[in-house]
């Protein structure tokens, strides 16, 4: 009796095994479909205008935007990238986001480093205003921001955009360096002071080597963060050499009109709308897009920046 017990319990213990094998692999193939859906539905926009981008007006009219392309043709884009000059605005975009990215990094690196090894006084209180700073939206910052550039000659200049950025960017990036500082090893900075190291040469030579793959993320977030950002550099940037990626107007190059009020709280505005927002429309055209992306930077920027002054 007590052997045939005895064999019945491996059996029992491998049965469940392999049952607990089953859920588990089971659930791990829902998991994947899950994942694949969500694959699926995320991709799907992208698909849809790329396909729809690269076909011609007479498939695209006859068979519908989900239709599956029947046509390949490049004038569209071609067209767009010419007209739009796409490559000074990316060339712009890569230079905001990367002088930003550095420039942010090396303000939150020495900030940092004077309020978690150097423990100056009251860095706990800067901390805490920097966090605040961190929680304000950007976008209740444009109306000072637009006014500043302004009377200091940096509108419509990148370095606008570029300054404004850096200093936003660094308040999260000295929370965050803050953080990691206070927890270095104090015996290692104590160690290179026996030596004869001054702070400077410390920061170099022992914390930058040490602190370098945060850094580099850090600047990756930068770089990104910046890049992404629609709002400020459409209301400081106007003029098309300027404008990036995500602020161009999608209109036909034109030269910057001398008359173009910018004098006013509603200079943005008004330029854009004179020089981007009516452009030569085929007669064809439905008259409810009219003015494009165009029409929608001067609503954004009109609810930020109330008219001052008497309307031209």
């Amino acid at each position: 009796m007590s052997d045939a017990t005895m064999s019945l319990a491996p059996a029992t213990k491998q049965g469940r095994a392999t049952s607990s094998g089953a859920m588990h692999g089971s659930s791990r193939w829902w998991v994947l479909a899950a994942i694949t859906l969500a694959l699926i539905l995320f991709l799907s926009p992208f698909v849809l205008a790329f396909t729809n981008a690269i076909r011609t007006p007479e498939d695209y009219g006859t068979y519908g935007p989900l239709a599956f392309p029947r046509s390949f043709d490049l004038t569209a884009l071609r067209d767009f990238w010419n007209n739009v000059d796409f490559t000074r605005k990316l060339i712009n975009s890569v230079i905001i986001s990367a002088s930003t990215a550095i420039i942010a990094v090396l303000i939150s690196l020495l900030n940092a480093y004077a309020f978690g090894i150097g423990r100056v006084k009251g860095n706990r209180w800067m901390l805490t205003i920097l966090l605040v700073g961190i929680m304000i939206p950007h976008e209740s910052l444009v109306y000072p921001i637009y006014y500043l550039s302004k009377s200091i000659g940096l509108f419509d200049t990148i370095w606008s955009v570029i300054i404004v950025f850096s200093v936003l960017q660094s308040a999260f990036g000295t929370y965050l360096l803050s953080s990691v500082m206070t927890a270095f090893p104090r015996e290692i900075i104590e160690a290179a002071e026996m030596d004869g190291a001054t702070p400077w040469k410390i920061l170099w030579t022992i914390v930058v080597p040490m602190l370098m793959p945060t850094l580099a993320v850090l600047a990756t977030f930068f770089f990104i963060w910046t890049w992404n950002e629609f709002l400020l550099p459409l209301v400081l940037l106007v003029s098309n050499n300027n404008q990036t990626v995500l602020g161009l107007d999608g209109h036909p190059q034109r030269p910057v009109r001398p008359d173009a009020d910018h004098d006013r709280g509603r200079g943005i505005a008004r330029h854009r709308a004179d020089a981007d927002l009516l452009p030569d429309l085929p007669a064809h055209a439905d008259p409810r897009y009219r003015g494009g992306s165009g029409e929608v930077s001067v609503r954004a920027f009109s609810f930020f920046v109330p008219e001052t002054g008497q309307s031209a």
